[in-house]
Protein backbone atom coordinates (compact mmCIF):
# COMPACT_ATOMS: atom_id res chain seq x y z
CA UNK A 1 0.00 0.00 0.00
CA UNK A 2 1.12 3.22 -1.02
CA UNK A 3 1.74 5.12 2.50
CA UNK A 4 0.33 7.92 2.52
CA UNK A 5 -3.12 6.23 1.56
CA UNK A 6 -5.41 5.70 4.45
CA UNK A 7 -7.23 2.88 4.51
CA UNK A 8 -10.60 5.12 4.36
CA UNK A 9 -8.59 6.17 0.88
CA UNK A 10 -8.09 3.07 -0.47
CA UNK A 11 -11.71 1.52 -0.34
CA UNK A 12 -13.08 5.12 -1.83
CA UNK A 13 -10.93 4.32 -4.35
CA UNK A 14 -11.81 1.02 -5.23
CA UNK A 15 -15.58 2.34 -5.24
CA UNK A 16 -14.84 4.61 -7.90
CA UNK A 17 -12.76 2.09 -10.10
CA UNK A 18 -13.88 0.64 -13.02
CA UNK A 19 -13.20 -2.94 -11.70
CA UNK A 20 -15.44 -5.08 -10.30
CA UNK A 21 -13.84 -8.04 -8.45
CA UNK A 22 -11.05 -7.74 -6.25
CA UNK A 23 -8.84 -10.62 -4.97
CA UNK A 24 -7.84 -12.16 -1.80
CA UNK A 25 -5.71 -13.98 0.25
CA UNK A 26 -4.87 -16.24 3.15
CA UNK A 27 -1.69 -18.00 3.85
CA UNK A 28 -2.35 -21.45 5.42
CA UNK A 29 0.86 -23.86 7.35
CA UNK A 30 2.51 -24.51 4.40
CA UNK A 31 3.22 -20.93 3.14
CA UNK A 32 0.65 -21.37 0.41
CA UNK A 33 -1.83 -18.56 -0.36
CA UNK A 34 -5.27 -19.51 -1.18
CA UNK A 35 -7.62 -17.32 -2.02
CA UNK A 36 -10.76 -16.27 -3.62
CA UNK A 37 -11.81 -13.95 -6.23
CA UNK A 38 -15.01 -11.53 -4.69
CA UNK A 39 -17.47 -9.32 -6.40
CA UNK A 40 -16.24 -5.48 -5.80
CA UNK A 41 -19.39 -4.45 -3.51
CA UNK A 42 -19.09 -7.95 -1.50
CA UNK A 43 -15.28 -7.01 -1.02
CA UNK A 44 -16.15 -3.28 0.00
CA UNK A 45 -18.59 -5.02 2.66
CA UNK A 46 -16.57 -7.58 4.16
CA UNK A 47 -13.64 -4.84 4.13
CA UNK A 48 -15.45 -3.59 6.92
CA UNK A 49 -16.92 -6.59 8.84
CA UNK A 50 -14.73 -9.60 7.94
CA UNK A 51 -15.76 -12.27 6.22
CA UNK A 52 -16.08 -16.07 6.32
CA UNK A 53 -13.47 -18.43 4.54
CA UNK A 54 -13.59 -22.23 5.03
CA UNK A 55 -11.12 -23.03 7.98
CA UNK A 56 -9.82 -26.33 6.15
CA UNK A 57 -7.02 -24.09 4.98
CA UNK A 58 -5.79 -24.89 8.39
CA UNK A 59 -6.99 -28.83 8.17
CA UNK A 60 -5.55 -29.99 4.93
CA UNK A 61 -1.72 -30.14 3.60
CA UNK A 62 -0.03 -28.94 0.44
CA UNK A 63 -1.72 -31.76 -1.15
CA UNK A 64 -5.40 -30.87 0.03
CA UNK A 65 -5.33 -34.76 2.30
CA UNK A 66 -6.95 -33.56 5.13
CA UNK A 67 -5.54 -34.08 8.73
CA UNK A 68 -6.63 -36.99 10.74
CA UNK A 69 -4.79 -35.89 14.08
CA UNK A 70 -5.43 -31.92 14.59
CA UNK A 71 -7.84 -30.58 17.07
CA UNK A 72 -8.42 -27.04 14.92
CA UNK A 73 -10.71 -28.28 12.98
CA UNK A 74 -11.65 -31.59 10.84
CA UNK A 75 -14.47 -33.81 9.92
CA UNK A 76 -15.32 -33.87 13.85
CA UNK A 77 -16.23 -30.16 13.30
CA UNK A 78 -17.42 -30.14 9.97
CA UNK A 79 -15.01 -27.65 8.33
CA UNK A 80 -17.17 -24.30 9.23
CA UNK A 81 -16.38 -20.70 7.97
CA UNK A 82 -13.50 -18.83 10.06
CA UNK A 83 -13.56 -15.49 10.35
CA UNK A 84 -11.50 -13.69 7.72
CA UNK A 85 -10.67 -9.55 8.30
CA UNK A 86 -8.77 -8.02 5.39
CA UNK A 87 -5.90 -5.92 6.35
CA UNK A 88 -6.04 -3.05 3.93
CA UNK A 89 -2.46 -1.98 4.72
CA UNK A 90 -1.37 -5.10 2.48
CA UNK A 91 -3.54 -2.98 -1.00
CA UNK A 92 -1.28 -4.06 -4.45
CA UNK A 93 -2.23 -4.34 -7.50
CA UNK A 94 -1.21 -7.68 -9.84
CA UNK A 95 0.74 -6.42 -12.87
CA UNK A 96 0.32 -9.69 -14.83
CA UNK A 97 -3.59 -9.90 -14.25
CA UNK A 98 -4.99 -6.43 -15.12
CA UNK A 99 -3.78 -4.80 -12.30
CA UNK A 100 -6.21 -6.43 -10.15
CA UNK A 101 -6.74 -5.03 -6.65
CA UNK A 102 -5.56 -7.58 -3.81
CA UNK A 103 -5.84 -7.57 -0.28
CA UNK A 104 -3.48 -10.27 2.07
CA UNK A 105 -6.08 -11.04 5.05
CA UNK A 106 -5.76 -12.54 8.52
CA UNK A 107 -8.03 -15.05 10.24
CA UNK A 108 -9.78 -14.19 13.86
CA UNK A 109 -11.17 -16.85 16.57
CA UNK A 110 -15.20 -16.26 17.22
CA UNK A 111 -14.51 -13.85 19.68
CA UNK A 112 -12.57 -11.46 17.30
CA UNK A 113 -9.04 -12.11 18.91
CA UNK A 114 -6.50 -13.10 16.49
CA UNK A 115 -6.76 -17.45 15.51
CA UNK A 116 -3.77 -19.05 17.31
CA UNK A 117 -2.97 -21.14 14.53
CA UNK A 118 -2.82 -18.50 11.68
CA UNK A 119 0.69 -17.98 10.94
CA UNK A 120 0.45 -14.12 9.86
CA UNK A 121 -1.17 -13.54 13.22
CA UNK A 122 1.75 -15.56 15.37
CA UNK A 123 4.15 -13.01 13.38
CA UNK A 124 2.19 -10.52 14.37
CA UNK A 125 1.79 -11.15 17.92
CA UNK A 126 5.68 -11.80 18.18
CA UNK A 127 6.08 -8.34 16.25
CA UNK A 128 3.99 -6.38 19.00
CA UNK A 129 5.89 -7.90 21.77
CA UNK A 130 9.16 -7.25 20.03
CA UNK A 131 7.93 -3.46 20.08
CA UNK A 132 6.92 -3.56 23.76
CA UNK A 133 10.39 -4.39 24.76
CA UNK A 134 11.54 -1.34 22.88
CA UNK A 135 12.45 -2.67 19.65
CA UNK A 136 11.55 -2.85 15.77
CA UNK A 137 12.86 -5.65 13.23
CA UNK A 138 13.92 -4.87 9.86
CA UNK A 139 14.52 -7.82 7.68
CA UNK A 140 14.83 -8.87 4.00
CA UNK A 141 13.94 -12.50 2.80
CA UNK A 142 16.18 -14.29 -0.06
CA UNK A 143 15.46 -17.23 -1.74
CA UNK A 144 17.44 -19.48 -4.54
CA UNK A 145 14.99 -21.15 -6.89
CA UNK A 146 14.73 -23.60 -9.39
CA UNK A 147 13.63 -23.35 -12.92
CA UNK A 148 12.33 -25.76 -15.30
CA UNK A 149 11.47 -25.48 -19.02
CA UNK A 150 8.00 -27.58 -18.52
CA UNK A 151 4.39 -27.05 -17.79
CA UNK A 152 2.23 -28.58 -14.59
CA UNK A 153 0.55 -31.14 -17.11
CA UNK A 154 4.04 -32.08 -18.78
CA UNK A 155 5.47 -32.81 -15.16
CA UNK A 156 2.42 -34.62 -13.99
CA UNK A 157 2.88 -36.82 -17.35
CA UNK A 158 6.69 -37.19 -17.08
CA UNK A 159 6.15 -38.01 -13.21
CA UNK A 160 8.55 -35.44 -12.42
CA UNK A 161 11.30 -37.52 -13.88
CA UNK A 162 13.88 -36.42 -17.13
CA UNK A 163 12.32 -32.59 -16.09
CA UNK A 164 14.51 -30.08 -18.38
CA UNK A 165 15.99 -27.23 -16.74
CA UNK A 166 15.94 -23.76 -17.67
CA UNK A 167 19.71 -23.74 -18.76
CA UNK A 168 22.40 -26.24 -18.47
CA UNK A 169 25.50 -26.46 -16.36
CA UNK A 170 26.62 -25.33 -12.29
CA UNK A 171 26.86 -21.41 -14.02
CA UNK A 172 26.54 -19.01 -10.91
CA UNK A 173 26.20 -15.15 -11.55
CA UNK A 174 26.13 -15.71 -14.97
CA UNK A 175 25.80 -12.79 -17.42
CA UNK A 176 25.69 -14.61 -19.85
CA UNK A 177 22.58 -17.52 -18.85
CA UNK A 178 20.78 -13.98 -17.59
CA UNK A 179 21.12 -12.69 -21.12
CA UNK A 180 20.09 -15.58 -22.71
CA UNK A 181 16.36 -15.58 -21.09
CA UNK A 182 16.05 -11.89 -20.74
CA UNK A 183 12.71 -11.50 -21.14
CA UNK A 184 11.94 -13.83 -18.39
CA UNK A 185 14.41 -11.73 -16.35
CA UNK A 186 13.53 -8.47 -17.07
CA UNK A 187 9.79 -9.41 -16.49
CA UNK A 188 10.56 -10.96 -12.82
CA UNK A 189 11.77 -7.60 -11.84
CA UNK A 190 9.61 -5.14 -13.30
CA UNK A 191 6.64 -7.49 -12.23
CA UNK A 192 7.49 -7.91 -8.72
CA UNK A 193 8.18 -3.61 -8.33
CA UNK A 194 5.31 -3.34 -10.27
CA UNK A 195 3.33 -6.14 -7.54
CA UNK A 196 5.38 -4.27 -4.66
CA UNK A 197 7.87 -6.64 -3.99
CA UNK A 198 11.08 -4.71 -5.10
CA UNK A 199 14.27 -6.94 -5.24
CA UNK A 200 17.66 -5.54 -4.72
CA UNK A 201 19.08 -7.54 -7.03
CA UNK A 202 18.52 -11.41 -8.84
CA UNK A 203 21.27 -13.03 -10.18
CA UNK A 204 21.48 -17.21 -11.57
CA UNK A 205 22.79 -19.33 -8.55
CA UNK A 206 24.75 -22.30 -9.20
CA UNK A 207 22.87 -25.19 -10.63
CA UNK A 208 21.47 -25.93 -13.97
CA UNK A 209 18.25 -22.99 -14.13
CA UNK A 210 18.80 -21.81 -10.84
CA UNK A 211 18.03 -17.94 -9.64
CA UNK A 212 18.54 -16.83 -6.62
CA UNK A 213 16.99 -12.88 -6.21
CA UNK A 214 17.53 -10.51 -2.53
CA UNK A 215 13.86 -8.78 -1.39
CA UNK A 216 14.44 -5.28 -0.24
CA UNK A 217 14.21 -5.50 3.66
CA UNK A 218 11.21 -3.76 5.72
CA UNK A 219 9.92 -4.01 8.54
CA UNK A 220 9.06 -7.53 9.82
CA UNK A 221 5.57 -8.05 8.64
CA UNK A 222 5.93 -6.24 5.78
CA UNK A 223 9.24 -8.34 4.75
CA UNK A 224 7.15 -11.47 5.28
CA UNK A 225 4.23 -10.46 3.14
CA UNK A 226 6.63 -9.74 0.40
CA UNK A 227 8.40 -13.08 0.97
CA UNK A 228 5.12 -15.16 0.31
CA UNK A 229 3.88 -13.12 -2.33
CA UNK A 230 7.00 -13.31 -3.78
CA UNK A 231 7.24 -16.98 -4.18
CA UNK A 232 3.37 -17.16 -5.83
CA UNK A 233 4.23 -14.09 -7.82
CA UNK A 234 7.51 -16.30 -9.50
CA UNK A 235 5.90 -19.14 -10.38
CA UNK A 236 2.18 -17.20 -11.99
CA UNK A 237 5.52 -15.03 -14.06
CA UNK A 238 7.38 -17.82 -15.05
CA UNK A 239 4.18 -19.34 -16.30
CA UNK A 240 3.50 -17.13 -19.07
CA UNK A 241 6.99 -18.01 -20.51
CA UNK A 242 6.50 -21.38 -20.35
CA UNK A 243 8.60 -22.32 -17.55
CA UNK A 244 7.99 -23.73 -13.96
CA UNK A 245 9.24 -22.34 -10.85
CA UNK A 246 9.98 -24.86 -7.97
CA UNK A 247 10.97 -23.83 -4.00
CA UNK A 248 11.66 -27.45 -3.29
CA UNK A 249 14.85 -26.91 -0.85
CA UNK A 250 16.34 -29.83 -2.96
CA UNK A 251 15.30 -31.88 -6.05
CA UNK A 252 18.50 -33.92 -7.15
CA UNK A 253 20.92 -35.58 -5.03
CA UNK A 254 23.98 -34.64 -7.21
CA UNK A 255 22.93 -30.40 -6.96
CA UNK A 256 23.04 -28.25 -3.70
CA UNK A 257 19.39 -27.21 -2.56
CA UNK A 258 18.10 -23.63 -2.67
CA UNK A 259 17.88 -21.65 0.95
CA UNK A 260 15.43 -19.63 1.93
CA UNK A 261 17.55 -17.40 4.03
CA UNK A 262 16.52 -14.42 6.49
CA UNK A 263 18.35 -11.05 7.15
CA UNK A 264 17.51 -9.36 10.39
CA UNK A 265 18.25 -6.91 12.74
CA UNK A 266 16.75 -4.55 15.18
CA UNK A 267 16.12 -0.52 15.58
CA UNK A 268 16.05 0.74 19.15
CA UNK A 269 12.88 2.60 19.02
CA UNK A 270 13.88 5.30 21.59
CA UNK A 271 16.60 6.33 19.61
CA UNK A 272 15.73 5.59 16.28
CA UNK A 273 19.23 3.88 15.71
CA UNK A 274 20.87 0.26 15.18
CA UNK A 275 20.32 -2.12 18.23
CA UNK A 276 23.25 -3.92 16.78
CA UNK A 277 26.11 -2.24 15.93
CA UNK A 278 28.55 -0.19 18.22
CA UNK A 279 31.73 1.10 16.35
CA UNK A 280 33.37 0.93 19.54
CA UNK A 281 32.70 -2.43 20.84
CA UNK A 282 34.56 -5.64 19.45
CA UNK A 283 33.48 -6.59 15.73
CA UNK A 284 31.13 -3.37 16.90
CA UNK A 285 28.44 -5.84 18.13
CA UNK A 286 26.58 -4.49 20.16
CA UNK A 287 25.34 -6.30 24.15
CA UNK A 288 21.29 -6.90 22.11
CA UNK A 289 23.09 -8.43 19.12
CA UNK A 290 25.51 -10.63 20.77
CA UNK A 291 22.04 -11.82 23.27
CA UNK A 292 19.86 -11.91 19.82
CA UNK A 293 22.04 -14.10 18.21
CA UNK A 294 22.94 -16.53 21.54
CA UNK A 295 19.05 -16.66 21.86
CA UNK A 296 19.07 -17.68 18.34
CA UNK A 297 21.57 -20.50 18.60
CA UNK A 298 19.83 -21.37 21.92
CA UNK A 299 16.18 -22.26 20.51
CA UNK A 300 17.39 -23.45 17.40
CA UNK A 301 17.41 -26.95 17.67
CA UNK A 302 14.15 -27.28 19.16
CA UNK A 303 12.29 -24.63 16.40
CA UNK A 304 13.77 -26.19 13.39
CA UNK A 305 10.83 -27.76 11.67
CA UNK A 306 9.67 -23.92 11.63
CA UNK A 307 12.55 -23.11 9.35
CA UNK A 308 12.74 -26.15 8.12
CA UNK A 309 9.01 -28.47 7.02
CA UNK A 310 8.89 -30.61 4.51
CA UNK A 311 10.42 -33.81 4.55
CA UNK A 312 12.96 -32.67 1.89
CA UNK A 313 13.86 -29.56 3.36
CA UNK A 314 16.45 -32.49 5.43
CA UNK A 315 17.92 -33.83 2.07
CA UNK A 316 19.15 -29.73 1.61
CA UNK A 317 20.92 -29.97 5.19
CA UNK A 318 24.06 -31.90 4.33
CA UNK A 319 27.69 -31.08 4.48
CA UNK A 320 29.49 -29.59 2.12
CA UNK A 321 26.25 -27.92 0.56
CA UNK A 322 25.64 -24.64 1.30
CA UNK A 323 23.41 -25.51 4.19
CA UNK A 324 24.18 -25.97 7.83
CA UNK A 325 24.33 -28.90 9.56
CA UNK A 326 24.96 -27.82 13.23
CA UNK A 327 24.13 -24.14 15.71
CA UNK A 328 27.47 -22.30 14.22
CA UNK A 329 28.28 -18.28 14.02
CA UNK A 330 30.97 -16.81 12.32
CA UNK A 331 31.54 -13.17 11.02
CA UNK A 332 30.98 -13.58 6.65
CA UNK A 333 31.01 -16.78 6.60
CA UNK A 334 28.81 -19.09 4.48
CA UNK A 335 29.41 -22.16 6.16
CA UNK A 336 27.89 -21.86 9.31
CA UNK A 337 24.37 -21.59 10.32
CA UNK A 338 24.26 -18.02 11.71
CA UNK A 339 26.08 -15.44 9.46
CA UNK A 340 27.33 -12.17 11.06
CA UNK A 341 27.52 -9.33 9.11
CA UNK A 342 29.42 -6.17 10.99
CA UNK A 343 29.10 -3.77 8.67
CA UNK A 344 27.93 -0.15 9.18
CA UNK A 345 25.31 1.01 11.99
CA UNK A 346 23.10 0.77 8.16
CA UNK A 347 24.07 -3.12 7.29
CA UNK A 348 24.74 -4.44 10.48
CA UNK A 349 22.62 -7.52 10.32
CA UNK A 350 22.18 -11.61 11.38
CA UNK A 351 21.71 -13.50 8.59
CA UNK A 352 20.04 -17.04 9.14
CA UNK A 353 20.85 -19.46 6.71
CA UNK A 354 19.21 -22.37 7.80
CA UNK A 355 16.13 -22.31 6.41
CA UNK A 356 15.20 -23.81 2.92
CA UNK A 357 12.97 -22.08 -0.01
CA UNK A 358 10.24 -24.32 1.36
CA UNK A 359 9.69 -22.03 4.37
CA UNK A 360 5.93 -20.66 5.67
CA UNK A 361 8.31 -17.12 5.86
CA UNK A 362 6.18 -15.60 8.48
CA UNK A 363 6.40 -19.28 10.57
CA UNK A 364 10.45 -18.92 10.59
CA UNK A 365 10.54 -14.93 10.89
CA UNK A 366 8.43 -15.39 13.85
CA UNK A 367 10.67 -17.86 15.26
CA UNK A 368 13.53 -16.51 14.42
CA UNK A 369 12.61 -13.05 16.15
CA UNK A 370 10.73 -14.85 19.30
CA UNK A 371 14.39 -16.65 19.81
CA UNK A 372 16.06 -13.87 19.05
CA UNK A 373 13.86 -11.45 21.87
CA UNK A 374 14.32 -14.54 24.05
CA UNK A 375 17.93 -13.86 24.10
CA UNK A 376 17.53 -10.09 24.83
CA UNK A 377 15.49 -10.58 27.76
CA UNK A 378 16.94 -13.61 28.85
CA UNK A 379 20.24 -11.04 28.96
CA UNK A 380 21.79 -14.97 27.59
CA UNK A 381 25.80 -14.33 26.83
CA UNK A 382 27.40 -15.63 23.10
CA UNK A 383 29.40 -18.58 24.69
CA UNK A 384 29.99 -20.25 21.16
CA UNK A 385 32.76 -19.34 20.29
CA UNK A 386 32.87 -17.76 16.52
CA UNK A 387 33.55 -20.01 13.62
CA UNK A 388 36.85 -19.25 11.49
CA UNK A 389 37.12 -21.53 8.19
CA UNK A 390 35.13 -24.46 7.43
CA UNK A 391 32.16 -24.69 9.52
CA UNK A 392 31.36 -28.29 8.79
CA UNK A 393 33.97 -28.98 10.40
CA UNK A 394 33.35 -27.64 13.85
CA UNK A 395 32.52 -30.86 15.52
CA UNK A 396 31.73 -29.05 18.63
CA UNK A 397 28.62 -27.37 17.71
CA UNK A 398 24.88 -28.69 18.73
CA UNK A 399 24.02 -30.61 15.77
CA UNK A 400 21.03 -30.04 14.07
CA UNK A 401 17.82 -32.71 14.01
CA UNK A 402 18.92 -34.99 11.25
CA UNK A 403 14.94 -35.89 9.54
CA UNK A 404 11.52 -34.54 10.15
CA UNK A 405 10.46 -36.67 12.46
CA UNK A 406 12.94 -36.33 15.04
CA UNK A 407 12.80 -32.24 14.35
CA UNK A 408 8.72 -32.62 15.18
CA UNK A 409 9.33 -34.83 18.17
CA UNK A 410 11.97 -32.11 19.91
CA UNK A 411 9.95 -29.11 19.04
CA UNK A 412 6.63 -31.12 20.46
CA UNK A 413 8.54 -31.35 24.14
CA UNK A 414 9.89 -27.95 23.83
CA UNK A 415 8.84 -26.11 26.73
CA UNK A 416 10.57 -23.23 25.06
CA UNK A 417 8.63 -23.37 21.64
CA UNK A 418 5.15 -23.19 23.93
CA UNK A 419 6.35 -20.22 25.41
CA UNK A 420 7.66 -18.23 22.46
CA UNK A 421 5.14 -19.62 20.24
CA UNK A 422 1.99 -20.34 22.01
CA UNK A 423 0.32 -24.01 22.76
CA UNK A 424 -2.48 -23.60 20.20
CA UNK A 425 0.32 -22.85 17.26
CA UNK A 426 2.70 -25.34 18.80
CA UNK A 427 0.20 -28.34 18.95
CA UNK A 428 -0.97 -27.68 15.76
CA UNK A 429 1.92 -27.26 14.00
CA UNK A 430 3.49 -30.38 15.49
CA UNK A 431 1.08 -32.57 14.17
CA UNK A 432 0.66 -31.31 11.08
CA UNK A 433 4.41 -32.18 10.74
CA UNK A 434 4.28 -35.49 12.05
CA UNK A 435 1.39 -35.96 9.26
CA UNK A 436 3.74 -35.28 6.57
CA UNK A 437 6.11 -37.00 8.48
CA UNK A 438 3.63 -40.40 8.67
CA UNK A 439 2.63 -39.85 4.75
CA UNK A 440 6.83 -40.10 3.88
CA UNK A 441 7.17 -43.01 5.90
CA UNK A 442 4.63 -45.54 3.83
CA UNK A 443 6.01 -44.01 0.20
CA UNK A 444 7.54 -46.69 -1.89
CA UNK A 445 10.55 -44.54 -3.39
CA UNK A 446 12.33 -44.87 -6.68
CA UNK A 447 15.30 -45.62 -4.69
CA UNK A 448 13.85 -47.90 -3.11
CA UNK A 449 12.32 -50.11 -6.56
CA UNK A 450 15.43 -49.46 -8.22
CA UNK A 451 17.85 -50.70 -4.87
CA UNK A 452 15.36 -53.76 -3.95
CA UNK A 453 13.03 -55.19 -6.82
CA UNK A 454 14.70 -57.20 -8.31
CA UNK A 455 17.97 -58.09 -6.28
CA UNK A 456 16.40 -58.50 -2.48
Amino acid sequence: MNERQSATAILSELAQSAADRVKVAVCDIDGVLRGKSLDKDYFLTSAVRGFGFCDVVFGWDSSDACYDNVAYTGWHTGYPDASARVDLATHRRIPWEDNQDFFLCDFEDAKGRPLGVCPRQLLKGVESRLRDAGFASKVGFEFEWFNFRETPQGLAEKRYQGLTPLTPGMFGYSILRAGQNSDYFSALTSDLKGFDVPLEGIHTETGPGTYEAAIRCADGLEAADRAVLFKTAVKQIAHRFGIVASFMARWNKALPGCGGHIHESLIDLKTGESAFHDPAAPGSMTPAFESFLAGQMHCLPELLPLFAPTVNSYKRLVKGYWAPTSVTWGHDNRTVCFRVIFGSAASARLECRVGGADLNPYLALAASLASGLYGIENKMKLTAPQVSGNGYEHDAAVALPRDLGQAAEALANSKIARTLLGDAFVEHFVNTRLWEWRQYQTAVTDWELERYFEII
